[in-house]
């Protein structure tokens, strides 16, 4: 028996989905997952915006202790 790779088991998956959900509900749930991925990608950027910011509060206290520190 030849061994299965990522490639196959995603087309026996997609087949699976196929029959399971059927050809009516299909584009619907492909709709929904497009959509689901949209706002997970729209989450992660706006936790990075986040990141970003609080880096960047971060380093001006660190400067303000530096300040008092020198004062």
């Amino acid at each position: 028996m030849a061994p299965v790779g990522t490639t196959e088991l995603l087309l026996i998956g997609a087949g699976l989905v196929a029959l399971v959900v059927g050809p009516k509900k299909l584009p619907e749930m492909a709709k929904s997952l497009g959509r689901s991925k949209k706002e997970f990608h729209k989450s992660m950027k706006e936790a990075e915006k986040v990141k970003n910011g609080t880096e960047e509060v971060t380093d001006e206290l660190e400067d303000a202790a530096e300040d008092v520190k020198n004062a």
